[in-house]
């Protein structure tokens, strides 16, 4: 099909204007069949009589017609329309069968007790594959949804309180018009849902979820609730506009990937209610996703971007806000430390390699919009405007967002327009901050050397910043910090005004700026051996992301990692970044260390597990690492019987089959115990990390080409398939991987992203696999080429420090 150019998009947004949506949708066939029916009527006017133009419409149609005059059957996606009238009526309905591996609808049948459920995501252009529609962001006008489903199901839209109509076997439920939106920003989800409802703050507040996970989502309700009230609480007041409408939904549902932030209605996937009781940092995963969706009521929802080329004005503004948000208004106030501890490295790590990019860039049509969901977009977006934040001061921003809202209010905008915003009152010049920051790609570099901050950009000088400069002083209790200079870069070289005498200085103190840094010579020891020494978590957090950049760029060994890592878990007092940091420490013996030196590695995080598992609050977590790097099969054994956790059993299992471990009965034992609906995948997973070829093959077959794994789960599988020291078994599956790259596009824009991503190779490969698969990717869809660059280029960097 035919992707939409931004030249169409402003040509047709010059010609018409869409004033409303009418959608009736049938579910009833699913229960026993795979089709959706849909009749659409989309009212609009159009500037220039006797014009024509086009609607999007994938889905297969079985009539249309424009005011009431038939038309032709769609080509390449698109509904012709010819000779407009001032005042016009598209009616086209149509029916989509393929809610299996299709975008924008998808049933999925819970495995625990055959019920049924279906749900719609339509960003950034998966409307149309539903509907016919006008489908770009700057379209925006109300859509009244009238859904049909079984009797037994509940529906959930954007708009609440619908009014139901028994029909029998079936109810019919009528939804009131929503607020002017974008086509991507609607939904609709059902099936027979759990539901728990809460009033907070002024709000009717809604949770959904298979009947399968009632248990989870009931554990964590109470939780959701809260940091659902206090998002909404804090949004409401830094934007001057308190969210407009009292119905508030959540809903969480299967083989989704990810959420998407539709208005009033975020959808989730269901794999974030965690299976047994959520760690911290899994907890604090939950809330800033859930405060990252809410921000979009506002960025993105309430005002939109114009066309996909200011993609990040969303992205990177909710990423941004669900940070602040949980650290200003909720209990996870060292939120900002588990993004360094996290996302944050991978986008250093992408904005260093083929796919980095202006956050702000070019996008000639929809097809490249879906490649920029990306490292640079979210987290790089997030640091750089958190940067932004810093530069002209938090009362200054908060004054520019509720300008910037008020102003534009349910309409689009562009970059222009919230610079504008920002600028006024700041005494900052933001175009040389924009030009800097938003339209160049690349990362900057920090070193502080003889009490000179020196500087360079990705092809020049530094961006104009501001960055902390901590001094350090060494006691026995270790590290204080004598002095923090903020220091305004606006050149290559900056004097820092730091006291004498200080032991250590850390560059990027307080995590201000999105820079890569590097230590003096004479601090390079300290950095690395003594980082756990350091007084906060943020400042031991700059220490690892430091050190890990030059992990990624071969200026520090494997073992140089873990020990910097190890030092810092050792003293931690931040609960939420202990897990990131054991998934730091062990990547670092697992997937960047060569067969000579992994053994070695993987024992000495194995210990470091060992001395956390005595520890309150700790516990969990340190038996997880340990299950991941026991030597053999007697501590694997020694780590199962510490806990009768079901999911720590399942990662015992999985490290004892990698190990050569028998584990058929074990298996099958536990799978008669373990509540989870999708545990049948958690044993595919044991089966796949077996060093044997036959139990590859078959794991392949499932995985890659039947694709019977949903996306939620397919992570785990698929990590387990690429074990360390099975090369010789895995030798064959990077060709099957190239083999398999142009059947990646398939099912939208997150499968893309996630069968591309995770299938490709870890283990088995030859060095000059990285290179053969960014050539291959140059013939496939772009959101399936900048995933391929990014993870090849991730593979390239291990295989050198491997080597």
């Amino acid at each position: 099909m035919r992707s939409l150019t931004q030249v169409e998009a402003e040509q047709r947004a010059a010609l018409i204007t869409v004033e409303r949506y009418d959608i009736s949708i049938d579910f009833t066939d699913l229960p026993t069949g795979s089709s959706v029916v849909c009749v659409s009527a989309v009212t609009f006017t159009c500037r220039d009589p006797g014009a024509s133009t086009f609607a999007d419409c994938v889905a297969p149609v079985i009539s249309a017609t424009l005011n009431g005059e038939p038309l032709p059957a769609p080509v390449d996606g698109r509904i012709h329309l010819p000779e407009l009238a001032a005042s016009n009526v598209l009616r086209v309905e149509s029916v989509q069968a393929d809610t299996t591996d299709g975008p924008a609808v998808h049933k999925s049948v819970d495995p625990a007790d055959g019920e049924v459920y279906v749900w719609t995501t339509f960003a950034p252009d998966e409307a149309r594959f539903l509907f016919a529609c006008f489908d770009q962001p700057d379209f925006k006008a109300p859509h009244a949804f009238s859904v049909t489903a079984p009797a037994a199901w509940l529906v959930t839209s954007n708009s609440g309180d619908p009014a139901i109509e028994d029909l029998g076997g079936a109810r019919r439920w009528v939804f009131p018009d929503t607020p002017a939106l974008a086509t991507y920003n609607t939904v609709v989800n059902a099936g027979p849902l759990h539901e728990v409802r809460r009033e907070a703050g002024g709000h009717d507040l809604g949770l959904f979820c298979r009947r399968s996970l009632a248990p989870m989502l009931d554990r964590d309700a109470d939780e959701l609730f809260t940091v659902t009230e206090q998002g909404l609480a804090f949004f409401g007041e830094v934007f001057g506009l308190p969210f407009p409408q009292r119905k508030y939904d959540q809903v969480f549902v299967p083989d989704f990937g990810g959420a998407m932030e539709n208005w009033g209605c975020v959808t989730w996937e269901d794999t974030f209610l965690r299976r047994s009781e959520p760690t911290p940092a899994e907890r604090e995963v939950f809330a800033v996703v859930l405060l990252h969706e809410m921000s979009h009521m506002w960025f993105g929802n309430l005002v939109t971007m114009r066309w996909w080329d200011d993609l990040w004005l969303n992205e990177a503004f909710a990423e941004f806000a669900c940070y602040w948000a949980a650290v200003h208004a909720t209990r996870y106030t060292d939120a900002w430390v588990g993004l360094l501890a996290s996302d944050k490295l991978t986008a250093y790590l992408a904005d260093q390699g083929p796919v980095s990019h202006p956050i702000r860039q070019p996008v000639p049509d929809v097809a490249e919009a879906a490649s920029i969901f990306d490292a640079i977009t979210y987290p790089k977006g997030a640091a750089v405007l958190h940067q932004l934040m810093t530069y002209v001061g938090e009362e200054h921003f908060v004054a520019g967002m509720k300008r910037y809202f008020a102003r534009h209010a349910w309409g689009s905008t562009t970059l222009q327009d919230l610079i504008d915003a920002l600028a006024e009152g700041s005494g900052r010049d933001l175009n040389a901050w924009r030009a800097g920051w938003l339209e160049t790609a690349g990362v900057d570099r920090l070193v502080l050397e003889g009490g000179v901050l020196r500087g360079t950009g990705p092809s020049g000088p530094p961006r104009p910043q501001v960055v902390g400069i901590g001094a350090y002083a060494k006691g026995p209790e270790g590290f204080t910090r004598t002095a923090l200079e903020l220091v305004d870069v606006q050149g290559p070289e900056t004097v820092v005004p730091l006291p004498a005498g200080a032991d250590f200085h850390l560059v990027n103190d307080d995590d201000l700026t999105f820079a890569t840094t590097r230590p003096a010579a004479a601090d390079r020891a300290t950095l690395i051996g003594e980082a756990g020494l350091l007084p906060t978590p943020v400042s031991r957090g700059v220490a690892v992301a430091t050190v890990w950049d030059m992990l990624t760029n071969g200026e520090a060994t494997p073992a140089e990692a873990v020990r910097c890592v190890t030092s810092v878990l050792a003293v931690e007092t931040a609960d939420t970044v202990i897990e990131p940091y054991l998934r730091l420490a062990g990547d670092a013996a697992e997937f960047w260390s060569g067969d000579d030196s992994r053994g070695e590695l993987m024992a000495q995080v194995f210990e470091t597990c060992a001395g956390l598992a005595d520890k309150p609050g700790r516990r969990q977590v340190a038996l997880r690492g340990m299950a991941r790097t026991a030597a053999d099969l007697d501590a694997v054994g020694r780590v199962r019987a510490a806990d009768d956790d079901v999911d720590l059993a399942w990662r015992c299992l999985l490290r004892a089959a990698e190990l050569g471990g028998d584990t058929d009965a074990d298996v099958r034992d536990l799978l008669e115990r373990d509540p989870d609906p999708d545990a049948t995948f958690r044993a595919l997973a044991v089966r796949a990390a077996r060093p044997d070829a036959g139990e590859k093959a078959a794991i392949w077959q499932t995985l890659a080409v039947d694709r019977a794994v949903g996306v939620g789960s397919m992570g785990q599988v698929a990590r387990a398939f690429w074990r360390p020291g099975q090369d010789a078994i895995l030798a064959p599956y990077g060709e099957k991987y190239l083999n398999l790259l142009p059947t990646f596009e398939r099912g939208g824009m997150i499968p893309s992203m996630v069968f591309a991503g995770r299938l490709l190779p870890r283990f088995g490969t030859t060095e000059d696999f990285p290179s053969r698969a960014e050539k291959a990717a140059a013939e496939v869809a772009p959101v399936v080429r900048q995933t391929v660059l990014e993870y090849a280029d991730e593979l390239r960097r291990m295989l050198r420090a491997r080597g």
